[in-house]
């Protein structure tokens, strides 16, 4: 299904590119021709990053913070000189923090909203305007999170990701006649660098979690940059507005309290 030169002559940006499922993404798509251009906020790592993945093919980086416009406009400008189009636009990039609801401040609260949400949306909005507008043509894949059933522990990217979802329906339908696609990623809990934040009993609460997935396995990175190529590529070609679930059936049967419940045990231990 996935021919080597399925993503020939497109061009590619991932945001959140420097380690685990945007790595993985970027990587899968210089494998099937793309050319691909990585941000984050941290340029060392990133370069380090870009120097490995130069090994699968034409990649670029460049830092940028995406809740900052005119730094997403640079990406642009920066894309538009060297490869003169862009053809696939995945947001990848996001951050958070396990906190019980009633302990989260303003400034935590905004910093998840406004990276989560708004510097999803501020992507989308630059690069279409850049690009896929112009182009009559693009396509936008958005990785969100296991929202299905809301997202205790974590309020502040679940009511950012839920954003972001509806944000995609949205825009789905009214850049549908620019020949816009757009579509969400919804991951479930996937083993990758993303996991070593968290401190051992959170990791440990993952381990029983795992017991649960009716797949019974957490997600490769693999496994989600399988299903964003094929979001991006003509096999999806008459599919918009919608939201892929990748987490072995975990929205369907796992416990949502798992996270909260670790949280309060170390408010009160004993």
């Amino acid at each position: 299904m996935f021919h080597p030169d399925l993503f020939k002559d497109k061009v590619a940006l991932v945001s959140g590119g420097r380690s685990g499922i945007g790595y993985a993404i970027a990587k899968m798509m210089l494998q099937l021709g793309a050319k691909v251009t990585i941000i984050s906020r941290k340029e060392v790592p990133l370069e380090k990053a870009a120097g490995e993945l130069a090994a699968f093919g034409a990649v670029q980086y460049k830092a940028c913070d995406i809740r900052q416009t005119e730094q997403i406009q640079a990406v642009a400008q920066q894309i538009k000189e060297k490869h003169g189009r862009l053809d696939i636009l995945v947001n990848n990039a996001g951050g958070q923090f396990p906190a019980l609801a009633e302990m989260i401040n303003d400034k935590g609260w905004n910093a998840v909203i406004n990276n989560n949400l708004n510097g999803t949306f501020f992507m989308c909005r630059e690069m279409a305007n850049a690009f896929f507008i112009p182009q009559k043509g693009g396509i936008i894949v958005n990785i969100i999170a296991n929202i299905y059933r809301g997202f205790p522990g974590m309020v502040h990217t679940g009511a950012a990701r839920a954003g972001v979802e509806n944000m995609t329906r949205t825009l789905a339908v009214e850049w549908s006649c620019h020949n816009i696609r757009l579509n969400c990623i919804a991951p479930g809990t996937i083993e990758s660098s993303g996991l070593d934040q968290y401190p051992p009993p959170i990791q440990e609460m993952f381990g029983e979690a795992k017991k649960a997935i009716p797949l019974g396995r957490f997600g490769s990175v693999e496994d989600v940059a399988n299903a964003t190529c094929f979001l991006a590529s003509p096999l999806a070609a008459y599919i918009t507005g919608t939201s892929l679930y990748v987490d072995g059936a975990q929205h369907l049967n796992s416990d949502v309290m798992g996270l909260p419940n670790v949280i309060k045990s170390f408010l009160n231990p004993g």
